[in-house]
């Protein structure tokens, strides 16, 4: 059973002084991957820079087996992490260090590509609603040839805590509101959120002054200070110097939201599809190592 605090008044006292307000909202990008899964690129490559440590986010739901059926079938990473986070339906990785698992609703599996991994992503159903996300972190120069990594997340395993508002807050990655969520990164600092707050209820979160962060808005709409954040929409947090959070504030239907926010890594960076290095030396060595079959 997943684990559920109720946040005490010493929990919930790290109240935030100044909020962070909303730099700009962003509609992403309606794309396909894989196979053909249709999905909506959220967090672009245009916004890497601005979004460090952050590389892509991809938001998927359908009801439509058309549109997810035919998975990502056998293909290649290097260099950063993946964190799969599913709302609804199942899905089965494999990969060639040898790692399996089934990722079924409220699952995550995290991912580190490291040095190179080839890996697969199919869905295990013919029918019904297929729906999550999947975000994509960098690693540090100094990790990015590390040994290839895994862990599939159950449901039961992600910590769950309700704020005095009654929000409840499921935590991936980070802390909030005294309750340590399931993975932890020492460089990147990674906070991985997904929040349902019910109608007009309020939540705050501190957020260290240097990360950057943004809110993903998947049901209903929440405002961020006098900002309007409707579904669907992500917005990205202002990085005011002297903030020490983020107020959220549920509209009439009540919403559901990712928060997530990192330590910037400010290394230079070099992407060619799945490969993500620091320079173009690094990726022309990705593609051939790939290619000699040394990524297997």
């Amino acid at each position: 059973m997943n684990t559920t605090a109720t946040a005490t008044a010493a929990t919930a006292s790290a109240t935030v002084a100044r909020a962070r307000t909303v730099e700009r909202v962003v509609a992403g990008q309606a794309t396909q991957d894989g196979a053909g899964v249709k999905l909506t690129r959220v967090l672009t490559h245009d916004l890497q820079r601005r979004l460090d440590p952050f590389l892509l986010l991809d938001a998927f739901g359908t009801d439509n087996p058309g549109d997810y059926i035919a998975g990502f079938p056998d293909h290649p990473h290097r260099g950063f992490e993946t964190v799969t986070y599913m709302l609804e339906g199942r899905m089965r990785h494999r990969d060639s260090a040898g790692h399996e698992g089934l990722l079924g609703p409220g699952g995550v599996q995290w991912m580190t590509a490291g040095r190179g991994v080839i890996h697969s992503e199919m869905p295990e159903q013919q029918e019904g609603r297929l729906e999550g996300f999947q975000l994509w972190l960098n690693l540090p120069a100094a990790a990015k040839m590390r040994d290839p990594w895994y862990r599939d997340i159950p449901t039961a395993e992600i910590a769950q805590v309700q704020t005095p508002e009654g929000v409840l807050v499921r935590v991936i990655a980070g802390t909030s509101h005294g309750t340590a969520g399931a993975m932890q990164r020492e460089t990147t600092e990674p906070l991985y959120l997904d929040l349902q707050l019910p109608a007009q209820a309020r939540f705050e979160q501190p957020l260290p002054e240097g990360h950057n962060a943004l809110v993903y808005v998947y049901r209903g709409e929440l405002a961020i200070g006098a900002q309007a954040v409707p579904r669907q929409r992500m917005a990205i947090l202002a990085n005011t110097a002297g903030s020490d959070g983020v107020r959220l504030e549920a509209g009439p239907d009540g919403a559901r939201a990712l928060l997530i926010a990192g330590r910037p890594l400010h290394e230079p960076i070099a992407q060619y599809g799945p490969f993500v290095m620091n320079t173009n030396e690094q990726i022309f060595q990705a593609v051939e190592d790939y290619r000699a079959g040394r990524l297997a």
